[in-house]
């Protein structure tokens, strides 16, 4: 009897079970007017004036819930322009978030900006040196690819505000100061 179930039963329930998941990917996620962002169909036809094409929306606006910001923050903050001097005693510090693609953007950060002095990273080394323009000792950025975990795995903001004065201080580095 198992001999025949997998012969003649077993292949067709396969490919009824493909079919039904291959027809959920490939339907439409609401059929018809269920839609609240899709026009409805007399409308189309018609082709509605500009005060009715205004009234569906409104109402599909309302339909839709509306996502309330959780950190408003003001217009002026999101765009304010930010000076780096890298010649000067200016310091970014990378704060790695895990599973954001910090390690990702970490890694572009020392070897992918064209620079006037680019960060010199050794073969098989993880680490790389990120010198200031015309200097050998002092870096412009503190990061895992550039200092190591100076400050810990995956330190914080609070562990980086303490930790990165100190930091640079022991690299030699004691004119910089974390202003920002």
């Amino acid at each position: 009897m198992d001999e025949r179930f997998n012969r003649w039963l077993l292949p067709p329930l396969l490919a009824l079970l493909f079919l039904l998941i291959v027809y959920q990917y490939v339907s439409p996620a609401c059929p018809g007017a269920a839609c609240p962002r899709r026009p409805p169909a007399s409308a189309a036809r018609r082709g509605g004036g500009p005060a009715e094409r205004e009234e569906e929306e409104e109402a599909a606006a309302a339909a839709v819930p509306r996502l309330v910001a959780k950190f408003p923050f003001a217009r002026g903050e999101l765009c304010r322009r930010v000076r780096f001097d890298m010649r000067g005693r200016d310091v970014i510090v990378f704060l790695h978030i895990q599973k954001t693609g910090g390690t990702t953007f970490g890694r572009h950060l020392v070897r992918n900006i064209r620079l006037e002095q680019p960060c010199y990273c050794r073969a098989g080394q993880k680490k790389c040196a990120c010198h200031r323009p015309g200097g050998d000792k002092d870096t412009w950025l503190f990061s895992r690819f550039s200092t190591g975990w100076s400050c810990g795995l995956h330190a914080d903001w609070t562990e980086l505000t303490s930790c990165v004065p100190a930091a640079m201080e022991r690299r030699g580095c004691a004119g910089n100061r974390t202003l920002r």
